[in-house]
């Protein structure tokens, strides 16, 4: 019989039968695939919820679980209620379980699957649980006390103000943002605090939130740098470690700042990376700081694909411009995300459409904060229907209505193409995806098509 774990077991990774020593023998052998699909409930909700099928359905082959069998904190369920949140996507499903257990994962998942929630609704629950170590060891479950019996008690870092216990790196300020707006609106009955912190900005306002004391941190990494050189960051009591976004983080070349961080973080703590790719330096990363993880891998390559409408049109490169005014202008009434390989590029095609009489805004590393967070405002608000964006500056786009993605230029890595994509069929949604190919960008296309096994589909150009 098949198993229902999503993922096989890895070398050099831990499979959940054998790194779960609480679970039962039946949730075991469904693991290992000598079970059903109820005996794969039984070991979601044995320590995290009730052991029922109550508010639970099947979809295919997956056990689809609610909040609501999940044996989190009221204060959480009662905010993950206002969200409107009932089911758990996949990637929430199968990490959140190993997160309240204390261990270590190597999460594969791209934008737009839910993964922010899959990694702050657990780490907020560990934080409770913490607090409530602190307060009365007996009210917290027997098999967390091993991994915080050494900290009962330092709830305050030298500086006396409270002690940052969770760390979330990501690589660009509008990711922090959202991550900080993600952990506001789960953690608000909770009393736990937070704040967001990089560079572009006068660091005053920042330090300011530092002094009073929070529970979470949401940094880019060379601001964090400079807060820690400089005094204001003190990380001698961290709990837990988020490296969100890991394969951007290299592609900015951040992997000299992730390395001078790794060794001011203590030893003993529990470390959370995620990736939407796994290139191999992410690979050799992950071995520097993971320990022992739980490898979790959703939303392969084709399941992206096949909820996204796929078109290419074949253009000479002078003859994109008009296209692209024509393809705008007979869907006036819709989000559109243009991606273009370079900033120079994006703000080209922005004064184009502009002359065309299209109001467009463009996004990418060259803006400043205020220019690009107004910009992101309008765009998720419907005020401007048209965003450029660079692949960089576009992580921070987070516009659950988006109608179509359009290539402008293809990307030199076809990964890229299903990151750029997903954006328009997230959460099981699906959206058009139109692609420019000039004739020097042929081979681009052979190699998307090769990666996620589908031909794109060809439309002749009228523009």
């Amino acid at each position: 019989m098949k198993s229902f774990f999503a993922g096989e077991r890895k070398p050099g990774f831990t499979s959940l039968v054998s790194e779960g020593s609480c679970l039962s023998g039946r949730a075991k052998g469904a693991l290992r695939g000598q079970g059903s699909r109820k005996q794969f409930l039984y070991f979601l909700s044995g320590r995290f919820g009730r052991p029922t099928t109550k508010n639970v359905r099947e979809c295919g082959h997956e056990i689809i679980m609610t909040f609501n069998e999940l044996n989190m904190a009221e204060p959480i369920l009662k905010a993950v209620r206002e969200k409107g949140y009932d089911e758990l996507t996949p990637i929430q499903q199968r990490a959140i379980p190993i997160v309240l257990r204390g261990a270590d994962i190597l999460g594969i998942a791209q934008t737009g699957t839910g993964k922010t929630a899959a990694f702050a609704l657990p780490l907020l629950q560990r934080l409770i649980e913490e607090r409530s170590l602190e307060r009365e060891p007996s009210a917290v479950a027997e098999e967390t006390v091993p991994l915080r019996r050494e900290r009962r008690g330092r709830s305050h870092g030298k500086s006396g103000r409270r002690a940052i216990r969770s760390l979330v790196l990501t690589p660009t300020r509008e990711l922090a943002l959202q991550i900080g707006e993600s952990f506001a609106d789960y953690g608000k009955y909770t009393g736990l605090k937070h704040a967001t912190i990089f560079g572009g900005v006068k660091q005053g306002p920042q330090t300011d939130r530092l002094r009073r004391g929070i529970d979470i941190l949401i940094a880019t990494p060379g601001r964090l740098l400079d807060l820690i050189a400089q005094g204001e960051v003190e990380l001698g009591n961290l709990s837990h470690f988020v490296l969100d976004e890991a394969d951007r983080m290299l592609d900015m070349g951040f992997i000299a700042d992730i390395r001078r961080l790794l060794p001011l973080l203590p030893v003993r703590r529990q470390t959370l990376l995620f990736s939407a790719t796994m290139p191999r330096d992410i690979v050799a990363l992950s071995g520097s700081v993971l320990r022992d993880p739980v490898r979790v891998e959703v939303t392969p390559t084709s399941s992206t694909v096949d909820r996204v409408d796929q078109r290419v049109y074949f253009v000479e490169r002078p003859e994109k411009k008009s296209l692209l005014v024509s393809v705008l202008r007979k869907q006036a009434d819709k989000s559109v995300l243009v991606f273009s390989r370079t900033k120079h590029g994006a703000d080209n095609i922005a004064r184009m459409l502009k002359r065309a009489g299209i109001r467009s805004e463009a996004i990418h590393g060259n803006k400043s904060q205020g220019q690009r967070q107004r910009a992101l405002g309008d765009f998720k608000s419907g005020k401007v229907k048209v965003m450029v964006a660079t692949d960089i500056a576009a992580r921070g786009i987070d516009v659950s209505e988006l109608h179509t993605v359009i290539n402008y230029d293809l990307p030199d890595a076809a990964e890229t193409y299903v990151h750029r994509i997903g954006r328009t069929g997230r959460a099981g949604r699906s959206g058009v995806a139109l692609t420019f190919c000039s004739q020097d960008e042929h081979a681009k296309v052979r190699d998307i098509q090769k990666l996620t096994g589908r031909k794109l589909e060809t439309v002749s150009c009228t523009a």
